[in-house]
C-alpha cells in the first residue's frame, strides 16, 4: 500500500507541477520538496494539495501545519495512510 501511494504522488507531483522530463524513479522518497529538493513553492503546494485532496479524498491543512506534511513523499504519504 505504502508504495502505491508513493508512486501515485510522484505520478501528480510530476503531472500537476509540470515537471516534464522527470519519472518518478528520480524523485528520492524522503528528499525534500521544497528548496534544495524538488524546488517546489507555495503556490505548488496549494495545486498540489487540491491535487491530493481529490485523488485520496483526504484533507491537508494549510499553513505552517502543512509544513511537515509536504516535507517529503514520505511524509506525504504518511499523511494520507493516516486519514485513510
Amino acid at each position: 500500500m505504502a508504495d502505491d501511494v508513493k508512486l501515485k504522488l510522484k505520478e501528480i507531483i510530476i503531472a500537476e507541477l509540470n515537471l516534464e522530463g522527470k519519472s518518478p524513479d528520480e524523485i528520492d522518497d524522503a528528499a525534500p520538496l521544497f528548496g534544495e529538493g524538488l524546488g517546489l513553492d507555495s503556490l505548488d503546494a496549494l495545486q498540489l494539495a487540491m491535487a491530493i485532496e481529490e485523488n485520496f479524498g483526504v484533507q491537508v491543512p494549510e499553513g505552517d501545519e502543512a509544513r511537515p506534511i509536504f516535507a517529503s513523499v514520505n511524509a506525504l504519504a504518511e499523511h494520507i495512510q493516516k486519514q485513510a
